[in-house]
Order: C-alpha cells, then sequence, then structure tokens
C-alpha cells in the first residue's frame, strides 16, 4: 500500500501570481482567499496576485500568503482524491501541513502566521543579524566552527537549517555569520551563500519572538492531528494537539531538521512525497535525501495534472 506524504514549503517560495490559475478554476480556492483577506483585515489576494514582488517578500505577509496558496493546494489534491498519510512542512510549513491535518483552522494558522512573520521580524534590529547557506560541507563540521566562532566572539551563531546533503544554513548575528563563512570555505565548503531575509531565523537571537507566540498561541484551539505531522523541533512524528502547541513555541527559535525528518519518513514507509504549495525548493531538498522515491509537486493547473497522472498509474 503506498504512503503519501504531503511536505509544505516555507518562507522563500513566494512568487507574484501565485495560484491565480486555481483561483481562476475551483470555488475552494476563490473561498480560502476570502477566508485569509477577513482574517487579515486587507487584501491578501491582490497582494499574492499582483504585488508589488517587494511587499509580498516582507515576512509579515510571506507567512500567510504561503499558507494561504498552500492550504488551497492541498485541498484541490484531495478533492481529486489524493491526501496525506502523514505530513511535514518546513518552518512556516509546518503550520500549513497542521491545517491539511485538521489540528488548526485555516483562519487561525492565518492570523498567527502573520503576527508569527511580525515577532520574527522584530525580535533583532533589521541588519544586527543574518542568514547564509553553506554548501558542501559535512553537517557535523559546520555546526563545530559555528560553536568554536561563538566561543571566540560572544555572539550568536548556529546551524539552523539542515536542509539537504551538502546544504546547511546558518544564521545569527551578522559578524559572527560573516566569520563563520570564511571558516566554513577555509575547511572545503563550495560556497557560503548570503541569504537575502531580514532576520536569522531559528536562531537563539528568535527567542523573544518564540516568547511573544507562546502568548498568542495560549488561547488557540489546537485539535489532534487527523494524520501523523512530522515536527521540525525533534524530526519526529506528533498527532497530540497539546504537544504540537508546544513544539510550534520552540520551532520560532530552534533548528530545522529538514534532512532527518524525510529520512524518518521514508523510514516509516513512504513511498511518495508530493511538495504542496508554491515553488518546488522541497522537492529538489527529497530527491538528494530520497533518491529513487518518487517527488512530485502541486502549484498550479499543469503540476496537478502530471501529479494526478502519476497516481492514476498506479506508480
Amino acid at each position: 500500500m503506498s504512503k503519501i506524504a504531503f511536505v509544505f514549503p516555507g518562507q522563500g517560495s513566494q512568487y507574484v501570481g501565485m495560484c491565480k490559475a486555481f483561483y481562476d478554476q475551483y470555488p475552494v480556492a476563490r473561498q480560502l482567499f476570502e477566508e485569509a483577506d477577513d482574517a487579515l483585515g486587507f487584501s491578501l489576494t491582490k497582494l499574492c496576485f499582483e504585488g508589488p514582488e517587494a511587499e509580498l517578500r516582507l515576512t509579515y505577509n510571506t507567512q500567510p500568503a504561503i499558507l494561504t496558496a498552500s492550504t488551497i493546494c492541498g485541498e484541490i489534491l484531495k478533492q481529486h482524491g489524493v491526501s496525506a498519510d502523514i505530513a511535514a512542512g518546513h518552518s512556516l510549513g509546518e503550520y500549513s501541513a497542521l491545517v491539511n491535518a485538521g489540528a488548526m483552522k485555516f483562519a487561525d494558522a492565518v492570523r498567527i502566521v502573520r503576527q508569527r512573520g511580525q515577532f520574527m521580524q522584530e525580535a533583532v534590529p533589521v541588519g544586527e543579524g543574518s542568514m547564509s547557506a553553506v554548501m558542501g560541507l559535512d553537517n557535523e563540521k559546520i555546526v563545530e566552527i559555528c560553536t568554536k566562532i561563538e566561543a571566540e566572539t560572544g555572539m550568536p551563531v548556529q546551524a539552523v537549517n539542515f536542509n539537504c546533503p551538502g546544504q546547511v544554513v546558518i544564521a545569527g548575528a551578522t559578524e559572527a555569520v560573516e566569520k563563520a563563512n570564511e571558516e566554513m570555505k577555509a575547511a572545503g565548503a563550495k560556497r557560503c551563500i548570503v541569504l537575502h531575509v531580514s532576520a536569522p531565523f531559528h536562531s537563539s537571537m528568535m527567542k523573544p519572538a518564540s516568547e511573544r507566540l507562546a502568548e498568542v498561541l495560549a488561547p488557540i484551539e489546537i485539535k489532534d492531528a487527523a494524520f501523523p505531522v512530522v515536527a521540525n523541533v525533534t524530526a519526529e512524528e506528533v498527532v497530540s494537539g497539546e504537544l504540537i502547541k508546544e513544539l510550534l513555541v520552540k520551532q520560532a527559535a530552534m533548528p530545522v531538521l529538514w534532512e532527518t525528518s524525510v529520512r524518518n519518513m521514508v523510514a516509516n514507509g513512504v513511498d511518495t512525497f508530493v511538495e504542496v504549495g508554491p515553488s518546488k525548493v522541497l522537492t529538489g531538498f527529497t530527491k538528494k535525501i530520497a533518491k529513487g522515491v518518487p517527488a512530485l509537486f502541486v502549484e498550479d493547473p499543469h503540476s496537478l495534472e502530471k501529479t494526478l497522472e502519476h497516481f492514476q498509474g498506479g506508480k
């Protein structure tokens, strides 16, 4: 029996025009965009379809936009008879996974990720923190260099996104990240790419955001998930609503264990991955982590058709 994992993208996957074709074709897409607009008090729909891109890229806009687009893609898949046995989401994407699994109401999730984006942005003054993708260096070496730089400078820098073999993102104080990049290159890293982000996400510098998020999440109802969702913080399956809430609070200021999450899903019987939402960043990661396991994606009618063909063919 085929075991399908839905994986939901995080920040950086957004683009102007995402989900417009679905909006034009599917009532559920129009309904969810309308619900998001109502929940936020402004037209997220207009921002997603018309931009400007610079506005869409602002963290507190990006997060609800990607969550909305991903939820729409997931609902359309369900309407075509394809649903998940297990799910995971990269950072922000974990909220999309929880909506898909019935643990969170969509309107609640939209409002929360908007606030999450604000809290993360406000946790560190612009310019004081940064992130960098380290390519082609062992995870252990990256962690070792970060620990060394932290001890030497007294400034935070940590490995925060373990994305796939050969790609780890580090984050922290801008100066510490720059020093770490130099040492990574000296240790044999192929490249260190400074990311165009506005804050050092998932580093210890996000603790103020995590604390504020705890207050916002406290009154929100999070139900037990209808199927397991793999948590970023532990790379383990979780179903309990109570535990989900605890892990979401921790997630803002802790690393995303994506590579281990995918490996654990494969070990637990997943034989097909479907990236649900804009772009196909996670599909690229999956192909590097779980070589030979089908990795599909759905972001528009064309990719939906290709994915449905795969399942109808019994592959």
